[in-house]
């Protein structure tokens, strides 16, 4: 319940009255402060008036006053800059750890607001709030969304920054693997990403002009030429040619051939034909951040970037679905809705890291320029939220919807969402 606690503190949720210390002094809260994700202080600079004396710097916060020492911060000089303690029962005085008593304030948690919140996370349904959704103003949804959609692309940026250290800032490194996580499509992306790791990135570029030879190191780096019950004559050149780089540039053990799924996945999803496609990809030269950059500030950069992502496979794999299993001849293209999803998972995320790394905040809005120019994706997230009468236009809109499901709706998370406060708002 302390959440509640930060929750009317944050809000300023403060009781009709005239406010006054314990001590029974008059108070003003001139402004509540930031509130601190991370260890010390709940509140960071706070600004409040008390008696004649105005007073900068942190709040806490508790049940209880007494969790204060239970807590230790009565020994932790993080906290002497505390200016104030805010509890809803006031059972005990409270010091730093020089000695110095800290002004206190006893704030009720309102039992309507308690009960409402208690409604709130006991309903069984998704999302909890879809009661007043379609009575939200559309600028609040707008603003909201916008600040999901931001957090998302931040936080996708955050790993692949981390990942930038582990290859020592070489981004065409970063792309590659990022972009085959986005290959493997939620059931192979951890493999894929494993994969992609262990692929000696510099081989792709010395075998640039040779499509059959990047297929070989991709597939056997796999492990998917290994343990084959029916090989044909164009497995077993693969299998040769793989052997001959393994040993030739001491490649590393490949992947478990177990590691793939293939369970539900329809032909065209099976690794092997991904790797192929990101095969032929490499083999044309045209996955490069320099493109992508060049297309992602295009006029027509959707289309510029979708045009980029177009790919193929070598001829074998159009009339084989996994090696040795020949089929009707068909034709092999990412699809469009694919490329967008790729565009989405991959580009935009490793541009948008690029974009914090060089300061670069016009490239930023180019990326959410793409994001809301792609329509929205079609899913049982977005279309709950839409029989909710929330409109959901474009791809920024449904990444913003899937945010706010993982970080706040799974998490329970109702006080930091401004579709909580709006409904705790209303409803009391």
């Amino acid at each position: 319940m302390e959440k509640l606690l930060h929750y009317i503190w944050r809000h300023r949720i403060f009781p009709l009255a005239p406010l006054f210390t314990t001590d029974g002094e008059p108070l003003e809260v001139v402004d509540a402060g930031q509130p601190n994700p991370h260890a010390g202080p709940d509140f960071f600079n706070a600004k409040v008036r008390i008696g004649s004396t105005m007073w900068a710097g942190n709040v806490e916060l508790h049940l209880r006053s007494s969790d204060w020492r239970g807590h230790g911060h009565d020994t932790d000089e993080n906290y002497n800059n505390v200016i104030l303690h805010v509890a809803q029962e006031v059972d005990c005085p409270v010091a730093g750890a020089g000695g110095k008593l800290i002004p206190q304030l006893q704030l009720p948690i309102p039992a309507s607001l308690q009960a409402n919140y208690e409604e709130l996370l006991q309903t069984s349904d998704y999302p909890r709030c879809h009661k007043i959704i379609s009575a939200l103003e559309p600028f609040l949804v707008h603003s909201w969304l916008d600040t999901l959609l931001c957090e998302r692309e931040e936080a996708r940026a955050r790993g692949i920054l981390r990942l930038l250290d582990d290859y020592s800032g070489d981004w065409e490194r970063v792309l590659f693997v990022t972009l085959a996580r986005s290959f493997g499509f939620g059931l192979n992306g951890d493999a894929f990403e494993q994969w992609a790791r262990l692929i000696p990135f510099g081989r792709i570029g010395k075998h640039r002009d040779d499509l059959f030879q990047i297929e070989a190191l991709f597939l056997g780096t796999a492990g998917l030429l290994e343990g084959a019950d029916s090989a044909d004559d164009y497995e077993r050149k693969l299998q040769r040619e793989y052997a001959y780089q393994r040993h030739l540039f001491s490649l590393p053990e490949p992947l478990p051939r177990a590691a793939w799924k293939y369970l539900r996945l329809r032909p065209q999803n099976f690794p092997h034909i991904r790797m192929a496609e990101m095969a032929w990809m490499y083999s044309n030269g045209k996955v490069l951040l320099s493109h992508l950059l060049d297309c992602a500030q295009s006029q027509n950069a959707v289309e510029s970037l979708c045009d980029l992502l177009s790919a193929t496979t070598s001829d074998y794999w159009l009339t084989h679905t996994l090696p040795g299993k020949p089929v009707a001849p068909r034709k092999l293209n990412l699809t469009k809705s694919t490329r967008c999803l790729l565009i989405v998972n991959a580009v935009v995320p490793v541009l948008y890291a690029y974009a914090i790394s060089h300061g670069d905040d016009n490239l930023k809005e180019h990326l959410f320029g793409i994001l809301r120019g792609m329509p929205a994706e079609d899913n049982r997230i977005l279309r709950v939220w839409k029989e909710c009468g929330l409109g959901v236009s474009s791809v920024a809109d449904s990444q913003a919807l899937i945010e706010l499901k993982t970080n706040y709706c799974d998490r329970s998370d109702c006080l930091r969402c401004s579709f909580g406060y709006e409904y705790l708002k209303n409803k009391s």
